[in-house]
């Protein structure tokens, strides 16, 4: 199945999950919020907050804080909710952080908003309440969050707490792809691809897909590569370059960069032919659900000294592959 149409499979088939935009380290702005400038975070005490935060003195962050809040400073209650949400420096309490947010909130603060979003969608602090959500992410949006506004993008293309309106969403992503975030270049890539919402323009496609790669984003990281490897939809033919990216996306996991890398060491295209590698890489992408009979016969044909390396080294790598994004 092609990550295009597994995107838009998710997109109609998925209920909006915060855990989704989750990021493993604890850093301000928080992983559900984009970075701001410190200009947002006006006084002393709110920079020594934030610095505090980012080096992980939750306690000093809490206290500097929190006397900024008490001067009504949106930032520093948008921090404290945060503390009390992840439960750092003090004992998590989701309460506690959805009073925060919601003051911070009140007085415009676009990060509160989009974590109001997110609690509500989890259903911290009371009930799931997918259209309590909508509103905040749509408050957040309109103050130009691009997480915010990459998942309202996706709410207008569930058509569920809003009408189903392609154009809206393609508009939503382009604002958030504009502010770097990947997920949204991505998302806009794939609907240029497809002239949803858009007029088709492949060359578009590729250019929003070039920079989701360059962000990070795995699938859009396969798509580019095998689009450069054939030097298709505008971008330079580069099969030495490909290969790279085909063989990053391969180390995080992804089934289909797994199967071409393995083809291509197969084949010596873009890199020096290596048939324990292509084995490998072989056994590494059937065990993520990939087949490949071509690969079948092509390691069935191999000495068996070199299909007992390929085995070896593909059972090192699943034995030690963590859940990779």
């Amino acid at each position: 199945m092609s990550a295009t149409l597994r995107l838009w499979i998710a997109l109609a088939a998925i209920a909006l999950s915060a855990q989704a935009f989750a990021q493993p380290a604890p850093k301000w702005p928080p992983a559900h919020a984009p970075a701001q400038a410190p200009a947002e975070a006006d006084g002393a005490n709110v920079d020594l907050a934030y610095g505090a935060y980012q080096r992980g003195q939750y306690l000093t962050a809490l206290s500097e804080a929190s006397k900024r809040a008490q001067q009504n400073d949106p930032a520093a209650m948008t921090l404290l909710g945060e503390l009390y949400a992840q439960g750092l420096g003090v004992p998590r309490d989701d309460a506690k952080a959805a009073d925060w947010y919601k003051l911070a909130a009140g007085k415009g603060d676009r990060n509160a908003m989009f974590a109001l979003a997110m609690f509500n969608l989890e259903g911290r602090a009371g009930p799931k309440n997918p259209d309590e959500a909508a509103h905040w992410l749509s408050d957040a949006a309109k103050l130009g969050h691009p997480a915010a506004e990459y998942d309202l993008g996706l709410l207008y293309l569930q058509g569920q707490q809003f009408p189903r309106d392609d154009a809206r969403a393609a508009e939503l992503f382009r604002a958030a792809a504009a502010a770097g975030n990947p997920e949204a270049q991505y998302a806009l890539a794939t609907m240029y691809k497809d002239g949803r919402g858009v007029e088709k323009d492949l060359n578009k496609a590729m250019q929003y897909m070039g920079l989701a790669s360059l962000a990070g984003n795995l699938d859009a990281m396969v798509e580019y590569a095998i689009a450069e490897f054939n030097g298709t939809g505008g971008v330079t033919k580069n099969e030495a370059g490909a290969a790279q990216l085909l063989l990053k996306a391969a180390n995080r996991g992804n089934a289909i960069a797994q199967n071409r890398l393995a083809r291509i060491l197969m084949a010596g295209r873009g890199m020096p032919a290596n048939a324990a590698e292509a084995i490998k890489w072989h056994i590494i992408s059937k065990a993520e659900g990939a087949s490949d009979p071509e690969l079948d016969l092509f390691a069935s044909q191999q000495p068996q000294n070199v299909r007992d390396t390929a085995k070896k080294e593909a059972q090192k790598w699943l034995s030690t592959a963590a859940p990779r994004s």
